[in-house]
């Protein structure tokens, strides 16, 4: 196929009208080729593509005019009012049909309140509209000459803008743009904008196509239709080629956020191994936070620099006393220091999903079950590459009478490995209300080393015998940011909150 026969209609439009003109604009096209501008801009870049024509970055200046904000007309200009008042409110000399006012009417008719009254005289003597003579006793008289009537520079283009809305001033005569300059140094009445234009021309390469380009036949169709099919009159139409390989116009549809995507894909694996997910508030009191977890009051974590505490509330509503009492003589035997009560009823922003799954084992008690839960968590640190002040946590539960801590590093493989992860080790480290504990670690194929992932261990007696529960309680968890940025190739947690569209548009729904 030729490249005369790759040429979309709107292409060959293009390249006629541009066959007759060196330099022109995009609107220009649009008007003289019948397009509308979104067809010319299209045409434009397929042409500039494939280096048919040329680009030229412009800077023109144009005039608007400025209507009136309450009518949306353009102003009257003041001498022009000038003369409207003295041809309906003045007297007319008979004999020369002179139109005269004196100064005295002009105050009673309120022209000195109304108009800019210094503009109206400066100008309309200018104009040569008006004269000023004295009576014999002195007074002045404002007479219309015969030029009254005769439209000014001004009002000339005031009227040009009022019909055409904007002009290019580099189209207009030396008159006209004297009337700019004067209207210019008169507030409200126009407009001078800067603006940036293309303009179009034929490269050397379009002028050689252009002495090759064939007439388009009259009847050659670019759609087929139903109606063509059934009737059978496509045997006798010609149809123009179609550029297969032509770039086309990128569509993004909306869709869920990458991470969003990773909460969902999370949340089927955990159903798919049998759990259930529960839920709870983010806003908990210091004891489901804290104490039920055997952190003691005087802990760190428990500071204000490490913690999002809401202040002047307290929680009014605590668990049963008896659950009060065990929480409280664990801390007292175990910690060996006074628990107190009121430290407990603190309002805190939840650091941990715990807070919730440890609040349903202690309401239902159950002996056997799987539950994970999914939400936001809150951390006062200083916001960094791997470090956010909020962020998703994903934790699981399982409770039985035969589990073990191998138990939980087979629940852990079989998770990852559905998350496509096929390099999983585990290593001893500390948790305060685990134990034992251990870090699951994950190779990472693109970084070439292994990085520390989840969290997990089997809750310490201490918490269990709080709440009720015998059995023993396999728990893990961790950040999902941090899987999002091993599975995206992210080196900054905040780059999954920038909202870069042209990163957001990267990542493929499925990933492989």
């Amino acid at each position: 196929m030729s490249s005369n026969s790759k040429l979309h209609p709107i292409e060959r439009s293009l390249l006629q009208v541009l066959a007759t003109h060196e330099e022109i604009s995009v609107e220009k096209i649009a008007r003289i080729s019948n397009l509308n501008i979104d067809q010319v801009r299209r045409g434009i870049e397929w042409l500039k593509f494939k280096n048919l024509i040329s680009l030229t970055d412009k800077s023109i200046t144009i005039i608007y005019s400025e209507p009136d904000r309450e009518t949306e007309t353009t102003k009257e200009l003041p001498e022009r009012t000038l003369v409207k008042i003295i041809k309906e409110k003045g007297k007319k000399i008979s004999e020369t049909g002179e139109y005269y006012i004196s100064i005295k009417d002009l105050f009673k008719e309120n022209f000195f309140l109304d108009i800019d009254t210094n503009s109206a005289f400066r100008y309309a003597l200018r104009n040569k509209w008006i004269e000023q003579r004295k009576t014999s006793i002195g007074e002045k008289e404002i007479f219309l000459t015969a030029l009254a009537d005769d439209q000014s520079a001004e009002e000339k283009l005031l009227q040009k803008l009022n019909s055409q809305k904007k002009i290019l001033k580099s189209n207009l005569n030396s008159d006209e743009l004297q009337a700019v300059n004067l209207l210019k140094k008169r507030p409200g009445y126009l407009i001078e904008k800067k603006e940036k234009t293309a303009e179009i021309s034929l490269s050397s390469e379009g002028k050689q196509l252009l002495l090759t380009l064939a007439p388009r036949p009259e009847s050659e169709e670019r759609r087929l239709t139903p109606e063509m099919i059934t009737s059978g009159r496509w045997r006798n139409i010609e149809f123009s080629p179609l550029d297969v390989e032509a770039p086309v116009q990128s569509v993004y549809a909306g869709r869920k956020h990458p991470l969003v995507d990773i909460i969902d894909e999370v949340k089927e694996i955990f159903v798919g191994m049998g759990f259930t997910e529960i839920d709870g508030p983010i806003i908990q009191s210091s004891f489901w936070n804290f104490d039920v977890l055997f952190t003691p009051q005087d802990h760190s974590a428990r500071e204000m620099h490490d913690t999002f505490y809401v202040s002047r509330i307290k929680e009014n509503k605590l668990p049963s006393e008896d659950l009060i009492k065990k929480v409280s003589e664990t801390h007292r035997n175990e910690w060996k220091y006074e628990w107190d009560i009121e430290e407990a009823k603190r309002i805190v922003l939840r650091t941990h999903t715990t807070s919730v799954t440890i609040n349903y084992l202690a309401e239902n008690k159950p002996e056997k079950c799987r539950i994970f839960s999914v939400g936001r968590v809150f951390r006062n640190e200083k916001v960094s590459y791997k470090h956010l002040i909020e962020f998703n946590q994903v934790e699981g539960i399982v409770t039985d009478p035969n589990v073990t801590l191998r138990d939980l590093m087979g629940l852990q493989t079989e998770f990852y490995t559905r998350l496509g992860i096929k390099r999983i080790k585990f290593w001893p480290t500390y948790f305060p209300y685990t134990e034992p504990s251990l870090q699951s670690m994950i190779y990472n194929e693109s970084l070439g080393k292994w990085v520390e992932l989840f969290g997990m261990g089997i809750l310490r007696p201490e918490i269990t015998s709080s709440i009720g529960i015998k059995n023993p309680v396999l728990a893990w968890g961790g950040g999902l940011e941090r899987m999002a940025m091993l599975r995206f190739g992210l080196s900054d947690a905040r780059d999954l909150y920038r909202n870069d569209l042209k990163w957001l548009r990267s990542i493929p729904l499925c990933p492989l």
